[in-house]
């Protein structure tokens, strides 16, 4: 089997996988509600996954961490939304903030 074929079974495995585990909560519930537990970290999940994709996006350099400028920009953009800037402007701030202290480092 070659490589190609191997990526394809796993990209079938995986959207097989996926299909499964979002159809799972509806045949198991019937349309009963969540139990108070299930809901409350239901709830908190997305923001969660967010921040740790955030997290692993600045930090992670393939299979390592690798702390560098890209620290500053996430810095700056959390600085920006928590002062209500608007996306373009929080992108920009970022950007211009990364470019900055890589050109500096």
């Amino acid at each position: 089997m070659n490589a190609s074929s191997k990526g394809t079974v796993v990209l079938i495995g995986v959207a097989v996988g996926c299909y499964a585990l979002k159809a799972a909560a509806p045949l198991v519930l019937g349309g009963r509600p969540l139990p108070r537990l299930l809901d409350e970290l239901a709830r908190f999940a997305p923001a969660a996954l967010l921040a740790a994709l955030v997290v692993t996006s600045t930090l992670a350099d393939g299979r390592r961490i690798a702390p560098d400028a890209r620290i500053g920009g996430v810095i700056v953009a959390g600085l920006a939304l928590s002062r209500k800037a608007g996306f373009v402007t929080t992108v920009v701030l970022a950007v211009a903030t990364t470019a900055a202290l890589r050109a500096v480092f």
